[in-house]
């Protein structure tokens, strides 16, 4: 039977609520007897604070209190060690813990007032004394003193395999360069926000700003020594995160403080400057040799990744990974380098280790195409993987060959002309680029619960997190199939700590794990209601086992009879039932450990750049994606247009400028931070590849928020060197860096 709901391109159940204003974000919420919190941060980036007076600003009427490391109270987070449920190793910054400053932008005190305007006012009359010690966040500075850590948060680099020192020497066509890019920020329109209501009698319900309302619980009971029955936290919509809410922020540190110690409700919102304080992309330096066969035959590959991190975590992501991934070759050695700095600790950012370590391969296999004489896309076939040699495993599947067959048709790439600046039209040159990319497709634990009511009314509930990817709407969808019900028919529930549990949503995983529990769960409800049906006086479904039955349109019936049919609303009332319930935990199975699972993406560029001005547009992208089951392709299309024009930005336009006289990310707003427009955003068109999987999960979907920027940057830069003959490998690309 044919899907009706999962497969098809649905609006999002939640889009009227968010375009009328109904959806409501972590500091829109209306609590009684709010007060306001503003952060005063430090002005230095090493040192000790000597002394903080606050003294002008307590005078004014309606301040409450400002806290600082001198006056705050005795937490048990100070007393034991705690990470959060995305802690890399190391010791996590502990707002207001002592007068150590770490890193410029530091908060340092919380003023909290009666009003917002008030607490923004008196915070400005907070005097602190420093004595400043000398820091350091030149990265070049720090790269000779790089270090691997005792403890990856990524995957520890492999030993290596064959003798690829000696393959790079032996080999007819070489290449060896370094690659690198900026920090970056993430940048959410939603800014960083908490509103903590208190409830009496040590009990507060948190509206937090994050990826995962169980995060924020477990850090408040961490630090605060607060019971599970004692905070609630809810995230029902987040405004963007892209990974920046992975992690609870330190301005749920400073609600909760604030609200426990004065009783009262309280309120803190990050401003867009004190959003660059926290969390980044890391700037990443990596040098690839890379060595070739004079056919083509990839014989070497040493890829070196150098990555900042902060003094007090060691935070590395998967970067030198793809080599393994993505293609095939005998010699292979990897090494990734952490350059310690006096900044705050890098966090994830969309596809973290993936977007950079693809940028800087999938660029030197383009160069190393144009060493041999051979097409680029040809090139990669020619050493395509057809087993993940960092693993040592098969693909569970890849249909990356077909991403490479479609994009290219769909592009026009057989019209190509091989050599740089062949192409052009009167002063523009015209180039194309290609590049190829992967993301792993994984399974988390996840639980569900499920309640139909007696009016037919299907309530699902996980404690995930929809970040704007569509997690309510095809969490609806797949339930709405596996019960057979209208998708109107059923409400999906997130972003509460008092539901199922559910991983983090990040890691393009929430689809595989959450749906795959919320399957579960509805399938489990399915077998309640075929239980109750045959506790009916006269059942035609007496002896009739699960896998006999259909739900369909409302109701349950026979697979091989339609007619021998029965409303599940009916079920439920002849059995004086007024509602059925049922809760399902998922877990991957064993099966899966035995294959590697990843998303696969051929996405093709084509760039006009100004012959006499360097301008470069991105006129044309095609994206061929392979993603494995498709739930919802309208949801799914957007996940793919985000990762396009983001991949556009990291190209050509963002960029985090440290002023390291300072230590401090001096363009901290989106005037000067640069992201793309809707000017710099052409043509964009989205291939979905067909592709069956039956081991990443039991709906075989594999996920997609990641898989579509990794390849967009390296394609476009390959772009760029085929319409100017000028390889730049130091993003953004610039038109300085053309000229």
């Amino acid at each position: 039977m044919a899907s009706e709901v999962i497969g098809k391109p649905k609006n999002r159940v939640d889009g009227r609520k968010k375009v009328t204003g109904q959806a409501r974000y972590a500091a829109e919420f209306s609590v009684p007897d709010l007060t306001y919190g503003v952060v005063v941060n430090s002005a230095i980036a090493r040192g000790t604070i000597k002394s903080i007076d606050a003294s002008e600003a307590l005078k004014l009427e309606g301040v409450l209190q400002v806290f600082t490391h001198e006056n705050r109270t005795k937490l048990a987070y100070y007393d034991k060690s705690y990470q959060d449920m995305d802690a890399p190793p190391g010791s996590p910054f502990r707002p207001l813990y002592n007068n150590q400053v770490q890193f410029n932008m530091q908060p340092i005190a919380l003023v909290v007032a009666e009003t917002y305007e008030l607490a923004l006012y008196a915070a400005a009359l907070v005097k602190v004394e420093y004595e400043q010690a000398p820091h350091e966040t030149k990265f070049a500075a720090q790269r000779p003193y790089a270090y691997e850590p005792e403890e990856y948060k990524s995957t520890p680099p492999p030993e290596p395999w064959g003798s690829p020192e000696e393959a790079l020497k032996n080999a007819a066509h070489t290449i060896t360069e370094e690659y690198a890019h900026p920090s970056q920020h993430h940048n959410p329109i939603e800014m960083h926000a908490s509103t903590v209501h208190w409830e009496g009698d040590g009990r507060i319900t948190v509206y937090d700003k994050i990826q995962g309302a169980l995060n924020s619980q477990k850090y408040v009971m961490g630090i605060f020594g607060l019971k599970e029955e004692e905070v609630r936290v809810l995230s029902p919509f987040v405004g963007g995160a892209f990974g920046s809410g992975l992690r609870p922020q330190y301005q749920l540190f400073m609600a909760v403080m604030a609200a426990l110690e004065l009783k009262r409700s309280v309120r803190v919102v990050l401003t867009r400057p004190q959003m660059f304080s926290f969390g980044h992309r890391p700037k990443t330096v990596q040098r690839l040799s890379l060595g070739a066969s004079a056919d083509g035959k990839l014989q070497a590959v040493i890829h070196e990744a150098y990555a900042e991190t902060s003094r007090f975590e060691d935070y590395s992501e998967d970067v030198i990974i793809w080599p393994g991934v993505l293609y095939n070759c005998d010699n292979v050695k990897l090494s990734h380098k952490l350059v310690g700095l006096d900044v705050y600790t890098p966090l994830d950012m969309r596809a973290p280790g993936g977007t950079t370590g693809i940028f800087a391969l999938e660029c030197a296999i383009d160069e190393l195409s144009y060493k041999v004489g051979m097409d680029p896309m040809e090139f990669r076939l020619k050493n395509y993987a057809e087993k993940d040699q960092i693993e040592d495993k098969p693909f569970s599947s890849k249909e990356l060959r077909e991403c490479y067959r479609q994009g290219a048709e769909k592009f026009g790439w057989k019209n190509r002309k091989q050599a740089p600046r062949s192409m052009r039209e009167g002063h523009q040159l015209i180039g194309w680029g290609v590049a190829n990319g992967a993301w792993e497709a994984t399974q988390k634990p996840a639980s569900a619960k499920a309640v139909l009511a007696l009016n037919g009314q299907l309530t699902v509930s996980s404690a995930t997190g929809d970040i704007g990817t569509g997690t309510y709407t095809i969490m609806s969808q797949i339930a709405a199939e596996s019960l057979g019900l209208a998708l109107d028919k059923v409400e999906f529930k997130l972003g509460d700590s008092s539901l199922p549990k559910a991983p983090l949503e990040g890691g393009s995983w929430t689809a595989s794990s959450v749906g795959s529990a919320v399957k579960k769960v509805c399938n489990k409800l399915g077998e309640k209601l075929l239980e109750l049906a045959q506790e009916i006086e006269g059942s035609p479904f007496k002896n009739v086992k699960i896998e006999e039955v259909v739900f369909e349109g409302g109701r349950m019936h026979l697979k091989n009879n339609s007619s021998t049919a029965i409303a599940l609303t009916e079920i439920l009332s002849r059995n004086k039932t007024e509602s059925l319930q049922a809760e399902a935990d998922s877990e991957p199975s064993d099966e899966q450990e035995n294959y590697s699972r990843y998303s696969h993406s051929a996405v093709f560029v084509e760039v006009k750049v100004d012959e006499d001005l360097g301008t470069v547009k991105v006129t044309r992208v095609v994206s061929a994606i392979a993603g494995g089951r498709i739930l919802n392709p309208k949801t799914a299309r957007s996940q793919i247009l985000g990762g396009i024009v983001w991949g556009i930005g990291m190209a050509m336009e963002e960029y985090s400028v440290m002023d390291n006289q300072y230590g401090r990310f001096m363009n901290h707003d989106l005037a000067e931070y640069h992201v793309p427009v809707n000017a710099d955003v052409h043509d964009v068109e989205v291939i979905f590849v067909e592709e069956k999987d039956e081991i990443v999960n039991p709906i075989g979907a594999k996920g997609l928020g990641e898989i579509g920027i990794v390849s967009v940057a390296p394609a476009i830069a390959n772009a760029i060197y085929h319409a100017t003959g000028k390889r730049v490998r130091d993003l953004p690309i610039t038109l300085d860096k053309l000229v």
